[in-house]
């Protein structure tokens, strides 16, 4: 099955169900109406769109009263570190609803991520926040860089990426270094492979746009020691370099 075909019309049915059970006003007919068989011709994003499209019409409160109340949906976290792309693909639409409406209330917005990161990805969402409030959710990153679990690293790292898949180009890295050089370098030695490979990724994109701040950070890394993750980070952050 392609992503795309899980956002069908046994899929909206489904979300408006799960919604409907902690925001009792939610008009889940005029909902299911306006997506149903308006979906097929279209791909996945366009998809997503017309999900978030519909639940912003169909929702009856601020903004803020419906991710509280998302945060009562959210459901178990993930057991093992890269889950996110095998299960919790019904959360898309609604981080896909933060990032188009986050930033009216970021902190909370900063909040709700770090929950739904816990169940399903929460890199797209999380970039709308740091183009707008770059050094605060960059500061709330850093913290993030020591959070035991696993999808909360992770997405530390992957969110302040220049060149995220599917997703447009961001320059925190460049416009607020210090404190990109302090996210990395803080993931330099994590013990989980799924970070690693996020915090390699990032030098890869960094070595596209400014290679002299990718040697910068990896020779500051080298001064204070080696370690086999940091060693793999480097390697799989220079694979592209002749």
């Amino acid at each position: 099955m392609k992503h795309k075909d899980y956002y069908n019309e046994e899929y909206i049915h489904y979300l408006s169900k799960k919604i409907g059970t902690v925001i009792e006003a939610f008009d889940s007919e005029n909902f299911c109406q306006t997506l149903t068989g308006n979906l097929e011709d279209k791909e996945l994003f366009e998809r997503l769109d017309c999900i978030v499209d519909a639940l912003n019409k169909s929702l009856p409160r601020s903004y803020t009263e419906n991710i509280k109340a998302f945060f009562k949906i959210l459901g178990p976290k993930l057991e093992q570190s890269q889950g996110m792309f095998n299960i919790g693909w019904w959360l898309w639409p609604i981080g896909r609803y933060v990032e188009r409406y986050g930033n009216e209330d970021w902190m909370l917005s900063l909040a709700f991520l770090k929950e739904l990161t816990k169940r399903f990805t929460g890199e797209y969402a999380i970039r709308s926040l740091l183009r707008e409030h770059p050094k605060e959710v960059m500061d709330e990153l850093i913290n993030w860089t020591k959070e035991e679990n696993v999808h909360v690293r992770r997405l530390a790292s992957e969110g302040v990426r220049i060149r995220l898949p599917w997703s447009q180009n961001l320059f925190v890295a460049l416009d607020e270094f210090e404190r990109y050089y302090c996210i990395l370098t803080n993931l330099k030695d994590d013990p989980e492979k799924f970070v690693q490979k996020s915090v390699g990724n990032n030098l890869n994109d960094l070595y596209k746009y400014n290679p002299q701040k990718a040697d910068f950070i990896i020779n500051e890394w080298v001064k204070s020691g080696q370690s086999k993750a940091q060693n793999w980070i480097i390697k799989h952050g220079r694979r592209n370099q002749k």
